[in-house]
């Protein structure tokens, strides 16, 4: 016996229920668009990546969701770094002090929370909201309507057909890996590891929900508190360190976090709620972003080290960027590549600007600028509003940013020896991990 499938249509299919898709599916849904928003699983489900930056807070405003997200999160000031290697206290970049100050804080939140009012608020909005929706399949027949194919909890299958598909699909990045065009970064790449735990030891005062930043020989660690009391902590490692492990992931992940004595003694008197997870390949980006009748937006398409807690921020401002060009194509498809080229020069300017920096935040230079902060010519006025994800607004902090890094480079110059010893290492790191690579 055949089995049956409906079939139904929409003007915009979005899969993924992520910020990024729960996004644009709102603001479409707002201009007037059937659109059709699937998520695969059930929200409230968990997520990593609960740090905010100040420039997600307009963004918020705009859906109408600020006050609700206000209501969950613990608000964030700035971030803490500490670094072993230096003297004195750690370093602490307040969001108030940056070019802009007109958006001084942030927020840490409980992804699930979060993600869930994103959710709803795309429903509220008028898309439909399909959960524990799996998409199995798509086809871009020339001349006609893409063809989503979707299973539901129950096991009954639904096709779609749309005239725009919006990939949202974050790390499962649907369409990339549908194309073969999803590759590893060749320049960065890491695992991680992560727990939340309760009783943990936070900053004093308005300080109390800043993100901390450790470094450590084989990484950086992440202390994120949240405002129920929990506290996400997680470790950022070198691939060859997580090859190391020869205990279970717990105790890993426990040997890993007495490497820096300072959380360590935050985390003294902490309890872990749950079993630590780890994950690996960090770090990828998609061939291009867009083609006939479909983009890719947030970690579809692209996904770059957590160190700044870029990630939410740069899929929200993606889906803002990218419901232009949907609404374009559909409406105007003579305006449609003006608008994409933007898309895409904007998407890849604010990865390239955050890049710049993780690639080299395990360099002793940079860690030497970081701790010891100076704003000569803005440049602190100007990492500051990187920091809080002000790449978009026109702010002028990008001569600033040149001088950052010619002092970064002069600074190698001085110390050779140092320079070329960490270029070795990170060099070795990457011939490790391409090795790899061509293994699998």
């Amino acid at each position: 016996m055949t089995e049956q499938k409906t079939v139904s249509h929409c003007d915009v299919f979005v899969l993924g229920g992520g910020p990024a898709g729960s996004t644009i599916s709102a603001l479409l849904a707002e201009r007037g668009w059937n659109v059709v928003l699937a998520e695969k699983e059930q929200h409230p489900r968990f997520h990593i990546g609960e740090s905010l930056l100040p420039l997600n807070m307009p963004l918020l405003q705009k859906l109408g969701v600020y006050d609700e997200v206000e209501r969950i999160g613990m608000p964030k000031y700035g971030a803490e770094f500490n670094s072993p290697w230096h003297a004195g206290p750690p370093v602490t970049f307040d969001f108030s002090k940056a070019w802009d100050k007109t958006y001084p804080t942030a927020f840490e939140v409980r992804r699930s929370e979060f993600d869930e009012i994103l959710f709803r608020n795309a429903r509220n909005k008028g898309a439909t909201t399909i959960e524990q929706c799996r998409v199995t399949g798509t086809e871009f027949p020339k001349g006609d309507d893409v063809v989503v194919e979707t299973q539901l909890a129950d096991g009954s299958r639904q096709t779609w057909r749309s005239r725009f598909v919006v990939d949202a699909s974050g790390r499962d990045t649907f369409l990339a890996n549908r194309f073969g065009i999803k590759r590893r970064n060749r320049y960065h790449n890491s695992a991680a590891m992560y727990g939340h735990f309760t009783g943990a030891q936070r900053l004093p005062g308005n300080s109390a929900g800043n993100i901390s930043i450790f470094w450590f020989d084989h990484g950086w660690l992440w202390f994120i508190p949240l405002a129920d009391g929990t506290t996400s902590v997680g470790a950022v490692c070198w691939p060859y360190y997580m090859k190391s492990r020869k205990k279970d992931p717990t105790g890993f992940f426990m040997d890993t976090i007495a490497m820096s004595p300072k959380l360590q003694e935050r985390l003294c008197d902490a309890k872990l709620t749950h079993e630590v997870t780890a994950t690996g390949n960090f770090s990828y980006r998609a061939q291009r972003m867009h083609g006939e009748r479909y983009i890719m937006i947030g970690d579809a398409y692209a996904f770059i080290d957590p160190v700044f807690s870029s990630g939410v921020m740069l899929a929200m401002n993606s889906a803002f960027e990218g419901a232009d060009v949907v609404d374009a194509s559909l409406r105007d498809p003579q305006a449609a590549p003006a608008l994409l080229r933007r898309f895409d020069r904007s998407v890849r300017s604010g990865i390239d600007s955050f890049s710049w920096f993780i690639y080299r935040m395990t360099n002793p230079t940079i860690r030497d600028m970081f701790m010891g902060p100076a704003n000569v010519l803005r440049m602190q006025e100007a990492v500051l509003s990187l920091l809080a994800g002000d790449l978009f607004r026109g702010t002028p902090i990008r001569w600033s940013l040149r001088a950052f890094k010619s002092v970064y480079y002069f600074l190698n110059l001085l110390h050779p020896a140092r320079t070329l010893a960490a270029w070795r290492r990170r060099k070795w790191i990457l011939r490790e991990r391409l090795a790899e690579t061509q293994g699998t």
